[in-house]
């Protein structure tokens, strides 16, 4: 709408605010594997194992209060990973769990208010403020069998959620054998502290939407797959890496895959 600018108002909403965030590039070394019980005798009798992939499964967020920095609380943030590998000699797949903690301090500022709705709901929401983590999955950078000196010790199931022990299917093995896993993993991650704010800001106009819907019931299944466009980008690879594609680039070639070549004219 070209005179949207001439019919601005300013509104007041209810919404998070974010206070404070930061940014990290964690490279965590030597991270001990919890291999599947069928995983455990590739691990026992392998040279080495190649890394193939990692995949985020759950983060665990806690918030707690700096009595000592007004304003600043610490965020604990745990990482539930499942990494995967093949051993040589034999090549066979070898999966399990790994798990990495890790602590940042922000600015989440202060407020005591309480919070009552209609609907009969409470909440404290203003003494402690909202710990968001955005990541993505982690890079599998490397992988190494070592000895281990048995200590009998077990590891604590009761730490591990039900629906990660759920997610590999079989028992992990939580004691030390004979031989254990470690594993390398580069982790990408976003921490911010949030608080329900109440902020007045510009409206242009509202939310309308430019398209119409799509129903599924009204057409057969290949009219609507008439309308899907072709996706060229799948058949023919580009010319080029442009920056955003870096990271996917690197994951191919830490998991063994080849990337697409880069041109170096591209840029002329």
């Amino acid at each position: 709408m070209a005179d949207s600018q001439d019919r601005t108002e300013a509104v007041c909403i209810h919404t998070r605010k974010i206070y404070d965030s930061c940014r990290d590039k964690d490279c965590v070394e030597d991270l001990r594997v919890y291999p599947t019980a069928s995983s455990q005798p590739y691990i026992e009798s392998a040279f080495s194992v190649r890394p193939t992939g990692a995949t985020l499964l759950y983060t665990d967020v806690d918030v707690d209060e700096i009595s000592f920095n007004r304003g600043y609380y610490t965020v604990d943030v745990t990482y539930f990973y499942e990494v995967t590998g093949v051993t040589f000699p034999g090549e066979n797949p070898v999966n399990g769990l790994c798990v990495f903690n890790k602590r940042v301090m922000l600015f989440g500022s202060e407020g005591s208010a309480k919070v009552f709705s209609s609907d009969g709901t409470f909440a404290d929401s203003y003494s402690q403020p909202i710990a968001v983590v955005e990541c993505v999955d982690p890079i599998a950078l490397n992988m190494k069998v070592v000895d281990s000196c048995p200590t009998g010790l077990m590891a604590d199931v009761s730490a591990i959620p039900p629906a990660i022990l759920a997610h590999f299917g079989e028992s992990l093995v939580l004691t030390d054998g004979a031989r254990i896993l470690l594993a390398t993993l580069g982790q990408f991650s976003i921490v911010r502290l949030e608080r329900d704010s109440q902020l007045v800001v510009p409206v242009y106009d509202y939310c309308l939407p430019d398209k119409d819907c799509v129903s599924g019931s009204e057409d057969d299944p290949c009219t609507l797959f008439s309308r899907i466009r072709f996706p060229v980008e799948e058949f023919f690879p580009p010319d080029s890496i442009e920056a955003a594609e870096d990271y996917r680039a690197a994951i191919q070639n830490l998991n063994g895959m080849p990337s697409p070549a880069v041109n170096p004219n591209a840029n002329n």
